[in-house]
Order: structure tokens, then C-alpha cells, then sequence
């Protein structure tokens, strides 16, 4: 089979003739770029800096050679601009504060604040309030909350769709060149059109707005679907009318070239419970993730993709109504999230993307010979008659000791 063949054949829940392996294909399922760097080493590649293509989890590129190394059969296209509202192009080098060089994006400007954090500014924009920083001890990019005073009786659902607009000719012609370059590499594609992450609190500080109205702040945001119900749901489906015309415009250029989309990464659990009831998820999110899935699969031959860590067990039935194909990343250490029971009881009806070893403490943490034995396992349990791509537990962080990286690919070549 080829690497399309093969992620088609899974996520159509029959078996393939090896386990689909993707690294570095969304933004759950990425590697950061010291790690790719190390990766690189290992493997006797080409020494040169990694491009960071997605800046606040300072996630890299994963290019064509280590891509060989690691066996990968899946590739994600993502939108032009990141999440601090800047291209990924022209190129310079970045000395970051653990010591490795890399390519950041032209606009990748910096400041530091007065503790030594390090500043970045939506649209590489230094004449407005950052929006990003990251620690001197940290490996990763926060957002900046920079909430306006709240006046209940002026809100304004338009001051939250601000980032989410229509697509332009120019974004077309973007999505079709990105869609026949990923072609010819003859893997399977996933796509992150963008526009369609509903509720995704990580997107709610608006990082790439030259400033922020509406709603901005995390907690102010969950604490408004109880408070400010109506203007949340009101949001959320003037976003959904957008995303499923943009979908429609985007579909009519790359067609079923791609195999899968990426639709949203709201978080539903955390390690041991939900953010929300079931009663609340099917008020408040499930009409207009299925308004969206119900458009595709109406429209297209694609999958639908959703991210959500933690202890959602209790939600898998309502992600499976609103019309969810895909779950990444299995958490399977998380409350409820057994892989064998998960397996048995949705295997049928949902593909589980991720899930491979566990990187809280197995891949972090563990020996080379506990990373084999748990990716064995996983792979046993959730390879079975098809229904699995293999990545970790949401993204290969900074520091995970190579060695165990290369233990993790060894098994899966096995």
C-alpha cells in the first residue's frame, strides 16, 4: 500500500498492512522543535536550523528526510497565516533561550519584558501590546490576556467572529498549491482550513488581533456559557455559517484530495472529569459541530477530526452524534480512557488518532524498553481491524530523551 492507501484503508476501519504513523501533521499531533533537532542528529541528518512553523507550542517542520526516518505516511496543510497572525515565510534565524538556533518567520518580532520573558506581537507588530510570552524557563509561548472592560448591555457577537472571515481568491489559490504539492508526496493529507474550531479556548485570547474585543479572557470565556449563554451560542453560529461556506468554496478547488480536516481542539476533559455535562455539550456546541460535520459528509469524502485530551469518555457518544470520525489523542491515562474499553465499545464508529504512548510520564520519563513495550501494547489494542493512526498522547514536548523517541519509532518498524 501506499502511505494514502493505507491512512484511507484505517480510517475507513479495515486493516492495513502496517500501522499509519503521523508526526507532525496538526497542531496536537506535532513535535517541538528541540526535539526535532535532536531527532535529526540521530538519525545522521543534514545539521541545520528547524523552521518553527507553528510558534506557540514552538512546534517545527518536519521535512521530507526525517519524515523518512520516522516512516510517517501522513502530511497536514495549514493556513498561511499561524497563530500570532503572521506568515510562515521569510526566514531568519532565532536564538531561543535554551540554546538552539532556529528559522522563525519574518515577522516574528520580539521584545522582553522586564522579568526576561520573552514578548511576541500579534501580526509582528510592535506598536500594539504583545500577546504572546514565553518564560526564560519555559519552551513555548502563553497567551496574553489583554481583556477589555466588559459592558454586558454593548456586547457585540461580531467583536468575537473577528478572525473568523470569509476566504478570499487569494486564500484559494493558497489551498489549491498547498493541496497539489502534498499530493505528490502520495501520503495522506489532513487539513487545518481553519475557521471551524468552535469554542477552541485556545484560540479565544485572539493571539494574531492587533487587539481584542469581545470576550478575550479563559475564564471569563467558560464562565460566560453559563452567564452569557445566548451571545456564546449567537457567536457560535454566525462561525458555523461562515465555516461551512468557506468549506464549501474550498472544497470546490481541492476537492477529495484530502483525506481528513481538522475541525476543532477544544478540550472537553481534563485529567479526571469534563469541562461540561452532556446536557451542556449538546445544548451549546453539538448543533453546530454537526452542522458543519453533516456538510462534509453530505459534500465530501472526508473525515472529520476532533481534539479533545483528558477524560472525555463520558462525551464520546455525543462526538459521535455530532458527526466526529476522527478523536485524538486518547488520553488513555486519563480517568475512564482504557484503550481496551474504548476499543470495544466505539472502535466501530470512531477512529482513534493518537493514543500511542503515553508522554506524561512513559515517553518523558520512562526507559527505551518501557517506551517498546507501551507502544506495543497501544498498538495491539488499538491497531486492531483498522480504525488507528499512531502518534503520542498530544505533542512530543522539548525535552523527551532521544533515545526513547528512537525506541518509540524502532517498535512501530517492528
Amino acid at each position: 500500500m501506499t502511505s494514502k492507501e493505507r491512512l484511507q484503508t484505517v480510517l475507513n476501519h479495515k486493516q492495513a498492512d502496517k500501522i499509519v504513523i503521523d508526526f507532525g501533521s496538526t497542531p496536537t499531533t506535532g513535535i517541538h522543535v528541540l526535539a526535532i533537532e535532536n531527532l535529526r542528529r540521530y538519525y545522521g541528518l543534514e545539521e541545520k536550523p528547524v523552521k518553527v512553523t507553528e510558534p506557540f507550542q514552538m512546534l517545527g517542520e518536519v521535512e521530507a528526510d526525517l519524515q523518512d526516518a520516522l516512516d510517517i505516511d501522513v502530511i497536514g496543510i495549514s493556513p498561511q497565516n499561524n497563530m500570532f497572525g503572521f506568515a510562515n515565510e521569510d526566514w531568519k534565524e532565532f536564538r531561543t533561550f535554551w540554546g538552539q538556533t532556529v528559522l522563525v518567520p519574518g515577522k516574528f518580532n520580539t521584545s522582553y519584558d522586564h522579568d526576561g520573558s520573552l514578548l511576541l506581537y500579534p501580526q509582528g507588530n510592535t506598536e500594539v501590546p504583545p500577546s504572546g510570552r514565553m518564560p526564560e524557563s519555559s519552551y513555548f509561548f502563553d497567551a496574553i490576556i489583554r481583556q477589555q472592560p466588559i459592558d454586558d448591555n454593548a456586547l457585540n457577537p461580531v467583536d468575537n467572529l473577528e478572525e473568523f472571515g470569509f476566504v478570499s481568491e487569494a486564500d484559494l489559490v493558497y489551498w489549491d498549491q498547498q493541496v497539489k504539492e502534498a499530493t505528490k508526496t502520495g501520503k495522506g493529507i489532513i487539513a487545518n482550513f481553519g475557521g471551524t474550531a468552535v469554542g477552541d479556548i485556545g484560540l479565544v485570547p485572539g493571539t494574531g488581533l492587533l487587539q481584542s474585543k469581545g470576550i478575550r479572557d479563559v475564564a471569563e470565556w467558560y464562565m460566560s456559557i453559563m452567564m452569557r449563554r445566548e451571545y456564546v451560542m449567537e457567536v457560535f453560529e454566525k462561525q458555523t455559517d461562515i465555516a461551512v461556506r468557506n468549506l464549501g468554496k474550498i472544497f470546490n478547488v481541492v476537492g477529495n484530495a484530502v483525506d481528513a480536516v481538522f475541525i476543532c481542539g477544544n478540550d472537553f476533559g481534563t485529567q479526571n472529569s469534563q469541562f461540561c455535562s452532556k446536557e451542556d455539550f449538546e445544548e451549546v456546541y453539538a448543533p453546530f459541530y454537526r452542522k458543519m460535520n453533516d456538510w462534509i459528509h453530505t459534500n465530501t469524502q472526508w473525515k472529520t477530526f476532533k481534539h479533545s485530551c483528558g477524560a472525555v469518555e463520558p462525551l464520546i457518544d455525543n462526538l459521535i452524534g455530532a458527526g466526529f470520525d476522527i478523536l485524538n489523542p486518547v488520553q488513555f491515562n486519563a480517568t475512564g480512557m482504557d484503550s481496551k474499553h474504548l476499543k470495544e465499545k466505539y472502535g466501530d464508529r470512531l477512529v482513534f488518532w493518537g493514543g500511542g504512548v503515553d508522554t506524561q510520564k512513559v515517553l518523558a520519563f520512562g526507559t527505551p524498553g518501557d517506551v517498546r513495550k507501551q507502544v506495543n501494547e497501544q498498538c495491539n489494542i488499538l491497531g486492531k481491524n483498522g480504525g488507528f493512526v499512531f502518534n503520542t498522547v498530544h505533542n512530543i514536548q522539548a525535552n523527551v530523551p532521544v533515545e526513547n523517541l528512537a525506541a518509540m519509532i524502532e517498535a512501530l518498524k517492528k
